[in-house]
């Protein structure tokens, strides 16, 4: 079982409260391991917590992190139990020496710690996400075709509908949008089962300003539908 916060393509759909506890609990009632995937949700992101696994009050058997650890330094990590550990020690275990750690990389990912603690990045994740959350909501409330606003901290999605009672996704609106934005300096990605929600997971540094800039973008570039 790999959950804690929904990865990006799959359009930033926030668990239900008490979801996971209970899902925990069955997992290892049946013998299972329970995995949390902190890949995109992990490292500060969203801003209230250093993991996502920890807004909802369960400790995971193993946690897989990468992209956020290292900055654009190619870098992943497993984090597991010493008795799930254990378990490779009793097998020869090979890893293709792509993906072996290295000096370089392990070096790059400490230092990226060591900035998100010194620049109080997890805070700022929180403090400009909330707002930048909050001015979508108030491009919601602007243009019809935003369907729901979603997520916490840097990881955001806006979903784009012809038609909010019966949220029918706006599949060929949301690339015109892209493209519009694209042509005033803003690049943002897209995900969800049917490629209709913006996926907005800007870097940690992002700042209040830049929020504004971005708002501003997007409100024109829908405004031209």
């Amino acid at each position: 079982m790999a959950c804690s916060f929904p990865k990006g393509v799959g359009g930033i759909v926030e668990l239900a409260p008490g979801y996971l506890p209970v899902a925990y609990s069955m997992v290892r009632k049946a013998g299972g391991l329970c995995i949390a995937d902190e890949v995109q949700a992990g490292v500060a992101r969203t801003g209230s917590h250093f993991w996502g696994f920890e807004g909802h009050g369960v400790i995971p058997d193993i946690v897989t992190m990468a992209k956020g650890i290292g900055n654009g330094i190619p870098i992943g990590a497993v984090v597991t139990t010493p008795e799930i550990a254990q378990v490779l020690t009793r097998k020869s275990y090979f890893n293709r020496s792509t993906f072996d750690g290295n000096p370089v990389s392990t070096a790059g990912g400490h230092a990226v710690l060591k900035v998100l603690e010194k620049e109080k990045l997890q805070e700022n994740a929180f403090v400009v996400g909330s707002y930048l959350k909050e001015q979508l909501n108030n491009l919601k409330d602007k243009h019809e075709i935003i369907g729901d606003v979603r997520g916490k901290g840097f990881l955001l999605g806006v979903e784009l509908v012809t038609d909010r009672e019966k949220k029918t996704p706006a599949k060929a609106e949301i690339s015109r949008v892209m493209n519009h934005m694209k042509d005033m300096g803003v690049l943002v990605g897209k995900g969800g089962f049917y490629g209709n929600v913006f996926r907005i997971t800007p870097p940690l540094c992002f700042t209040k300003e830049d929020s504004d800039f971005f708002i501003e973008v997007m409100d024109i570039a829908l405004s031209k539908l």
